[in-house]
């Protein structure tokens, strides 16, 4: 219960900022690894500030994001984010995006993103 309790607060840390889009990199841990974006790459992008940089563009791209569920148990948890997109080419599409967490040492460790990559990467175009 204590786990359950630490991941859900840094994830209410994390989102707060990551709508706003600022202040959420605190919770960041210095080793984060990162899976998203390209589904057949499961390589993940390791660091806090690699992580930054990714979000930097990413945030380019939504102008809200809502926390529509959140499930934890102990260190993990899965979260269903629900963004509205605008892109350069002009097009504005609503998502939910799954997105899997990992706490360690008190710190968010991992995220693996599950989201419509073709929609996402046809829009840039």
């Amino acid at each position: 219960m204590e786990k359950s309790l630490e991941t859900k607060q840094l994830l209410e840390t994390y989102y707060k900022g990551f709508a706003e889009k600022r202040n959420w990199e605190s919770v960041i841990a210095d080793d984060f690894q990162y899976i998203g974006g390209d589904m057949t790459n499961h390589t993940p992008i390791v660091g806090k500030q690699a992580y930054m940089e990714i979000i930097k563009r990413f945030s380019q791209r939504f102008e809200a994001m809502r926390v529509e569920q959140m499930i934890i148990d102990g260190e993990k948890a899965c979260v269903i984010g629900n963004y509205d997109f605008q892109f350069p080419n002009g097009t504005k599409i609503n998502g939910n995006v799954a997105e899997l967490w990992t706490v360690k040492h008190g710190k968010l460790n991992s995220l693996t993103l599950y989201f419509d990559t073709l929609t996402f990467m046809s829009n840039l175009k």
